[in-house]
């Protein structure tokens, strides 16, 4: 199969149809009619095989993760999804030898890209190790975008969802043990938060997604806002499993810096703390408030019984000694 062929049998029109889209796939630009009043929200990952994901991940799985990655992002700054490139760098002889793992990884993103309304609008194809751009692109009316800059000391800092669930399947599959298929779920195919960060729109004073871990990512809107913030551990958001996790051993990097959970975090003003109830039942997910943003710098974590608790290390760093 040729470059174009690849192209024209998996990828051409692939996504939601949408009539933003004025021209898409198959020629040297897309073009793109952006609304009046609208501004465009773009954020761009790559995921790189031994990095991101094992080089045995499921094709449709990973096909749905590289997509709901930039998701989370638009998500975070309050942006309703559009439009997504594509950068594939295959193998030599993928094509040939898995015309299969093609059909599969598609299909994942595919079927995500449908239920976001978003439409593959270009990409490009190449030879070499396994690796996948996307360039997600949002629309978010303009000066409506949730910042990191703006939280403010007595604001709540939240979390959606449960923390921790992909590090511990991650472990997991690092030792060479299989975990359980809901713990997988997460790791690999994660839910992008899109209608609670549309939600929180006009209520959340800052915000964040969780891809390296809670404490780092909380980090950035900390030193975006230059505010401290203290986080109570007892509130975390943790499955049984999770939570067994920690009591067993007493790692609280587990949920706090482990990364890939690709929840949002929030700081919101406290008054609007019953609003909470609402908006979780309205978007499907869990809504919990960890702690609060207080004056100064930096972030402290407090265990269940009042203790300061000191992390190795606040979250993944690509360029940190030992990174993955």
């Amino acid at each position: 199969m040729s470059e174009f062929d690849l192209i024209r049998t998996h990828f051409a029109a692939l996504g939601s149809s949408r009539e933003d889209v004025i021209l898409g796939v198959g020629d040297d630009c897309a073009l793109l009619a952006v609304p009046p009043g609208q501004q465009l929200a773009v954020s761009i990952d790559t995921l790189a095989a031994g990095v991101h994901f094992l080089p045995d991940c499921d094709p449709e799985a990973l096909g749905h993760k590289c997509l709901a990655v930039g998701l989370s992002d638009l998500a975070a700054m309050g942006a309703a999804s559009a439009w997504a490139t594509l950068a594939l760098t295959l193998p030599a002889d993928l094509p040939r030898t898995s015309p299969d793992w093609l059909a599969a990884f598609a299909r994942g993103f595919g079927q995500l890209a449908r239920a976001h309304g978003v439409a593959l609008v270009g990409g490009d194809t190449t030879r070499g190790p396994l690796s996948i751009t996307v360039q997600v692109h949002g629309l978010i009316p303009v000066g409506a975008a949730v910042r990191r800059a703006g939280a403010r000391a007595g604001d709540l800092v939240c979390v959606s969802g449960t923390l921790g669930d992909a590090g511990l399947a991650l472990r997991a599959l690092v030792a060479g043990e299989v975990p359980a298929p809901d713990l997988r779920a997460r790791l690999e195919r994660p839910t992008p938060r899109v209608a609670l960060g549309l939600a929180l729109r006009g209520l959340a004073s800052a915000m964040i997604d969780c891809s390296d871990g809670l404490a780092a990512d909380l980090g950035h809107i900390l030193a975006a806002s230059a505010v401290a913030a203290e986080l109570d551990l007892a509130a975390l958001p943790l499955t049984g499993v999770v939570a067994a996790a920690v009591a067993a051993t007493g790692d609280w990097g587990l949920p706090l810096a482990s990364g890939d959970d690709y929840e949002l975090c929030f700081c919101l003003p406290a008054g609007y703390r019953e609003r909470l109830a609402v908006i979780a039942a309205r978007c499907g997910c869990l809504l919990t408030p960890v702690g609060r943003v207080l004056t100064g710098s930096g972030l402290v974590c407090r265990s269940p019984a009042g203790a300061v608790v000191a992390l190795d290390a606040a979250g993944f760093d690509h360029f940190a000694a030992g990174a993955r």
